[in-house]
C-alpha cells in the first residue's frame, strides 16, 4: 500500500519495520476522539475559507459516516497505514477521493495525536472521577454503620489507640478525596488545546485555534508550538495520580487481607469476593484485595518507564513518544477494573464487630488513657509516660489488662489513681474523649461523615 507520506522514498518499507512502526494496534481506541477532532479541523478550515465549504461539508458528513461504522463493527484497521489517523484519512479518501485529502491541510500528526491523547485523557479521567466517588460513596456508608465499632488502632503494626471502623475507613476517604482533587486538577492542564501547532512551528495557513478550541471543549490553547508537540507532562500527570489512587487501594487491601486472616478474624469477604484452594478446602483467600495490591505495581510501572521515555528526548516531536499511549492505556484499564471490585467487595463484607472490640481490649491500648488520667490528676506527663510504662510491664508478667487491675493494683502503681480511673480507660471512653476535630470519638466521625456526604454532592 502506497504510504500517505511516501512522495519522498522509492522504495516500500519493509514488512518488519512496518509491523515495528504500526501502533494501530493499541491507539485504534482513540478512533473516536480522532475522529471529533477532524470533524472540528474541517470545520474550521471551511469557515476560514483554507479549503472550500463544500469540501468541509462533505468532509464533516462522511467522518460522520465513518464514526458510526466503527461503532456498527464493520471497519477492520490496517497495521500498513501505521496509526488510527491514518486509517481514518485513508477510510475518509477511499469514500470521497480528492475531497478528502485536504483534510490533513495546516495540520501534522504530531498536533494531531498529542490532540487525541488529550481529549481520550480527559474522557477517561471524567469516567475514573465517577467511579472514585461511588467508591468514596460506599466507604461513606460503611463508616455510617460503623461509628460504635471500636477496634485497635495501630503504629508500626503494633497496637496503639482505641478508634472506631469508622474512623479508620473515612481515613481512606480522606486519601480518595485528595485523588478525586488531583485528577480535576490534572484535568486543567490536559484541557489545553496543541492542534495548530503543526509538526513543530505551527503554519502559515490562518488558522482559528481557538474556534477549534471551543467545538472539542477544550479551556485554552497551547502557547508554543514547540511545546504542544512534545509536552507529555499531561501522560505523566495523569499516571502519577493513577499510581496514588492504587497506592491508596493497595494500603487498604494490604490491611482487608490482614484482617480477614484468622489470627485478626475483623472481616470476612464476601464468597463472591473469595476464591478457594485446589488442595486445602477449609481456604477462603481474598484474592480480589490481593490482585489490586498486585496490579499496583503495574501502574507504578507505566509511569516509570514514561518518564524513563521522556527523559533524554530533544525537542520536538521523536518517536518514542508513540511510547505514551500503552503505558497510560494501561493505567487507565487497571485503575477502572480494580474501583468498581473494590467498592463492591468492601459493600459485601461482613464485619466482626465483637473480634474488633476484643482486639482494641488486648495490647492496651488504653495506655495512653491512663497516662493521660495521673496528667489531669496533676502529675507530669513524663513522670506519668513511666508510671504507667511499668504497669504494662507489671500486666504482662501477670497475663492481665490494665482494666482488669483491683483498685490495691492501681494505688501500688501510684496513689493518684482513684475509683474513677476504670471508667476513665474504658474504651469508650478512651474513643469518645477525642472528640476534636479530625478525633475518632462517634459525634466527631458522625460530622466528618456528614461533611463527606456534603463534598461529594
Amino acid at each position: 500500500m502506497q504510504k500517505l507520506w511516501g512522495g519522498r522514498f522509492s522504495k516500500a518499507t519493509d514488512k518488519k519495520v512496518d509491523d515495528f512502526n504500526s501502533s494501530i494496534r493499541f491507539d485504534q481506541r482513540m478512533y473516536k476522539q480522532d475522529i471529533l477532532g477532524s470533524i472540528a479541523h474541517a470545520t474550521m478550515l471551511g469557515k476560514q475559507e483554507i479549503i472550500p465549504q463544500a469540501d468541509a461539508d462533505l468532509i464533516v458528513k462522511t467522518l460522520g459516516e465513518i464514526l458510526e461504522d466503527i461503532e456498527a463493527g464493520k471497519v477492520e484497521f490496517l497495521i500498513d497505514a501505521e496509526d488510527i489517523h491514518m486509517n481514518i484519512e485513508k477510510i475518509l479518501t477511499e469514500r470521497i477521493g480528492d475531497a478528502g485529502k485536504r483534510l490533513h491541510t495546516g495540520r501534522s500528526r504530531n498536533d494531531q495525536v498529542a490532540l487525541d491523547i488529550r481529549m481520550y485523557i480527559r474522557d477517561e479521567i471524567d469516567e475514573i472521577s465517577d467511579m472514585l466517588k461511588k467508591l468514596m460513596h460506599t466507604l461513606l456508608s460503611l463508616a455510617e454503620e460503623n461509628t460504635d465499632t471500636i477496634m485497635p488502632g495501630y503504629t508500626h503494626l503494633q497496637k496503639a489507640q482505641p478508634i472506631t471502623l469508622a474512623h479508620h475507613v473515612m481515613a481512606y476517604f480522606e486519601m480518595l478525596k485528595r485523588d478525586l482533587e488531583r485528577l480535576a486538577d490534572t484535568k486543567k492542564r490536559v484541557n489545553i488545546m496543541p492542534l495548530g501547532s503543526g509538526a513543530l512551528a505551527a503554519t502559515t495557513y490562518p488558522l482559528d485555534r481557538e474556534f477549534v478550541a471551543q467545538q472539542l471543549g477544550f479551556d485554552a490553547v497551547t502557547q508554543n508550538s514547540l511545546d504542544g508537540v512534545s509536552d507529555r507532562d499531561f501522560v505523566l500527570e495523569t499516571e502519577f495520580v493513577l499510581s496514588m489512587i492504587m497506592m491508596h487501594l493497595s494500603r487498604f487491601s494490604e490491611e482487608l487481607i490482614l484482617w480477614s486472616s484468622h489470627e485478626f478474624s475483623f472481616v470476612e469477604m464476601d464468597d463472591a469476593y473469595s476464591t478457594g484452594s485446589s488442595i486445602m478446602p477449609q481456604k477462603k483467600n481474598p484474592d480480589v484485595a490481593e490482585l489490586i495490591r498486585g496490579k499496583t505495581g503495574r501502574v507504578y510501572g507505566d509511569l516509570m518507564a514514561m518518564l524513563t521515555t521522556m527523559k533524554g528526548i530533544p525537542l520536538a516531536y521523536n518517536k518514542d513518544m508513540q511510547e505514551d499511549k500503552e503505558g497510560v492505556f494501561d493505567a487507565i484499564d487497571t485503575v477502572k477494573l480494580c474501583l468498581p471490585v473494590m467498592t463492591d467487595m468492601l459493600a459485601t463484607m461482613k464485619i466482626r464487630k465483637e473480634n474488633m472490640l476484643r482486639g482494641a481490649k488486648g495490647g492496651f491500648t488504653n495506655a495512653t488513657d491512663a497516662a493521660d488520667y495521673l496528667v489531669k490528676k496533676g502529675l507530669p506527663f513524663r513522670e506519668a509516660h513511666e508510671v504507667v510504662g511499668k504497669m504494662v510491664a507489671y500486666a504482662l508478667a501477670n497475663d492481665k489488662a490494665l482494666d482488669e487491675f483491683t483498685m490495691d493494683e492501681f494505688k501500688t502503681c501510684s496513689p493518684i489513681f482513684e475509683e474513677d480511673v476504670y471508667d476513665a480507660i474504658s474504651m469508650k471512653t478512651c474513643v469518645d474523649g477525642r472528640s476534636i476535630i479530625g478525633g475518632p470519638a462517634a459525634e466527631t466521625v458522625k460530622k466528618a461523615i456528614a461533611a463527606g456526604k456534603d463534598y461529594l454532592e
